[in-house]
């Protein structure tokens, strides 16, 4: 990998990146119970978090707060990789930032209008 011939050739491009699927038909259960799964972990997460460090009658923005950045950051954090080390448009990865905050704020409301009082 140090050859200069290799290093010219990687230089000149391009460069690929492939992901290979089965070749199964288009159904929509799994992928939706593997995002509800998904979803329900970064809750669990919230909520281990959140209940170390806000007691019962915390205030609603007090939760709002604090859960909207922890599930922000599970939701919209993870995917700025993609853009540094695999070269995803960086109009993807805002685009990723925005639906996280959309989950994050959600998640956070829950939160807040459930929390023990």
């Amino acid at each position: 990998m140090k050859q200069p011939e290799y290093l010219e050739k990687r230089k000149r491009g391009p460069a690929l990146f492939v992901t290979l699927a089965t070749g199964s038909g288009p159904g929509m259960g799994k992928p939706l119970m593997q995002w509800f799964v998904y979803l329900l972990v970064i809750s669990i997460f919230c909520a281990y978090v959140a209940g170390g460090a806000l007691s019962a009658g915390a205030p609603y923005m007090g939760v709002f707060r604090f859960v909207g950045v922890v599930a922000f950051m599970a939701y919209g954090l993870g995917h700025a990789h993609q853009s540094i080390w695999y070269g995803q448009k960086w109009s993807t990865t805002g685009n990723y930032f925005i639906d996280g905050l959309i989950y994050a704020l959600l998640t956070a409301g829950v939160f807040g209008w459930l929390w023990p009082r």
